[in-house]
């Protein structure tokens, strides 16, 4: 197949080297003229992946027009806030019906998630999710990985999965494309929190309690807008959940872990170098959670952290003494 791949940041180049070695020809977009050349030239991406060489069938452009016309299948992977203003440009190049896959994990505007934005950018071009746990540096070094591809046409998730499956990379499908895109933009939220955790030295009984009251909440928020519950307990979900809670090459854990060091949150965002959607997602979760009365006290906490002012220990302090006391909430 033609395969386009937008974005030429960490995860489009893993994902345009995936694609290629399974013998696809792919035009690896980058937004910079310069970064698109020097890629194409020196064959790697210097600033995310400069040990791994660009396969042979990828070529690398900044002209959209070019990596768009031929194309069979479409990857989006840009940060969500860059899906709206680069999907109205893509509307008027891309051929209808080609599928689009969305990689983003986050909000837009008004909570819209990524493959909203798509849709109502792009009415007549399907598109499905991609998800999970899928740190970019791992997979492009080849460690044995798993994704899933969500959405409700299972012809589409089919084609999907024979382009991304690999002997290092297995695929799985689920139908809740919704459920999957609010847990991936979820659990940022908790990795800044488990970032700020493991900084701060606490003990392996307060990550516990981290970890499994942030399914928690996520469970919470996910059944309040009319996902399927049960798509938390898989790699969309819990998966990626522990990935990003625990790895030192995640990028909100990385915000975390500075914030907890004492760094204000514009000096751990800039020193990340990268896009950490967490930051913004806890502040559209927070007032939509608000709105909605649903209870969600470590987004409290780490929203008061972040936007105003609040000590993390007296942030803490405030978690601990809510008075909700169910552990397991059925429904």
């Amino acid at each position: 197949m033609k395969i386009a791949v937008l974005g030429g940041g960490s995860f489009g180049t893993v994902v345009a080297n995936l694609v290629a070695e399974n013998g696809h020809s792919v035009s690896l977009w980058a937004r910079s003229e310069g970064t698109a050349t020097l890629m194409q030239k020196e064959r790697v991406n210097q600033r995310y992946h400069p040990n791994h060489r660009l396969h042979d069938h990828i070529s690398v452009t900044s002209d959209l027009k070019q990596v768009l016309e031929m194309a069979e299948l479409l990857f989006f992977a840009v940060p969500s806030n860059a899906y709206k203003e680069l999907a109205k440009l893509v509307s008027s190049i891309i051929k209808p019906e080609v599928p689009i896959v969305s990689t983003a994990k986050g909000f837009g505007d008004q909570l819209l998630l990524p493959s909203q934005v798509l849709s109502e950018q792009m009415p007549d071009n399907p598109n499905c999710t991609m998800s999970g746990p899928n740190i970019a540096a791992e997979m492009a070094d080849g460690e044995i990985t798993a994704t899933v591809v969500a959405g409700t046409d299972k012809s589409i998730r089919r084609i999907v999965r024979e382009v991304l499956s690999t002997d290092s990379m297995r695929v799985y499908e689920n139908s809740d494309q919704y459920g999957i895109e609010l847990s991936g933009a979820l659990k940022n939220i908790y990795a800044i929190i488990s970032g700020i955790t493991e900084a701060v030295g606490a003990g392996q009984n307060t990550k516990s309690l981290i970890f499994t009251r942030a399914i928690a909440e996520m469970n919470r928020f996910c059944r309040e807008l009319g996902a399927n519950p049960m798509t938390m307990l898989g790699l969309g979900g819990i998966g990626d959940l522990f990935v990003t809670c625990t790895s030192p090459l995640s990028r909100n854990y990385r915000v975390g872990m500075a914030i907890g060091n004492g760094a204000s949150l514009e000096d751990a965002i800039s020193s990340l170098g990268q896009i950490a959607e967490g930051v913004n997602t806890t502040k559209l979760v927070k007032k939509h959670a608000d709105a909605k009365g649903i209870y969600m006290p470590l987004l409290s906490a780490l929203n008061a952290i972040l936007f105003e002012g609040c000590p993390i220990s007296e942030s803490v302090r405030k978690m601990m003494l809510s008075t909700h006391s169910v552990d397991v909430e059925s429904g």
